[in-house]
């Protein structure tokens, strides 16, 4: 399993593999909507907190369609379907790979684009927990869908599709969270309900997204 995620790594820091593209799109979206606002201080603080967590989210959602689909085309997805590890064992790996290549980065660099849109001092704790323990699910939830769709003509499409209404909770306790924490309430109540939906995900997912490889490979 170690040298699965190492090769996985390996081949999402190459040209297209999407590790660079997340970044790029979640700094683009943040900058967008801070020349779009203006020098309206008041307006960005308001919004940081739903808009850093808006990007993110489209940021992990676009190299979803990568977790299992290059792997499916040069036939490694056959062979690691009947090697003798758990097929959810895969699935788990293929989830932290896209984590550690698009969620950790995005978290990392989030309080600097927090600084762009004029969040308070008090969010920046808030939104980097919620993003680590959020990024997580959004991860998981990624790679269930991309097993529901792999192997399918234009699946990216119907990929976002199946995708962005499992997304939806976790943006909300996620952004609320932030939101909470900015002024400086109490915003322990929506954290733990962003970890709750990031250990169900872990906890179910794999085994659901390991059947969708099985069917998907007959």
């Amino acid at each position: 399993m170690r040298r699965l995620l190492i090769r996985d790594l390996k081949l999402a820091m190459r040209a297209g593999g999407g590790f660079g593209l997340g970044l790029a799109f979640f700094l683009i979206t943040c900058a967008l909507v801070a020349f779009g606002v203006g020098p309206q201080t008041d307006t960005l603080r308001i919004i940081a907190p739903g808009i850093l967590w808006v990007a993110a989210l489209l940021a992990c959602l676009l190299s979803l369609d990568r977790i299992f689909q290059l792997d499916f085309e040069d036939g490694s997805l056959d062979l690691l379907a009947t090697a003798p590890i758990p097929l959810e064992s895969v699935v788990l790996v293929k989830a932290l790979t896209h984590w550690l290549t698009i969620g950790l980065p995005l978290t990392l660099i989030a309080p600097v684009l927090g600084l762009m849109l004029n969040l308070a001092p008090t969010g920046y704790l808030w939104l980097i927990a919620s993003l680590a323990i959020g990024t997580p699910g959004l991860s998981m939830i990624g790679a269930f869908g991309a097993a529901l769709t792999v192997g399918l003509k234009r699946g990216g499409l119907l990929l976002s599709l199946l995708v962005l209404p499992l997304y939806i909770p976790t943006l909300i306790f996620g952004a609320e969270a932030v939101r909470r924490g900015a002024p400086g309430l109490d915003a322990t109540t929506p954290l733990l309900l962003v970890a709750a939906i990031t250990l169900g995900s872990f906890a179910i997912l794999p085994f659901a997204a390991a059947a969708a490889l099985r069917i998907n490979l007959r």
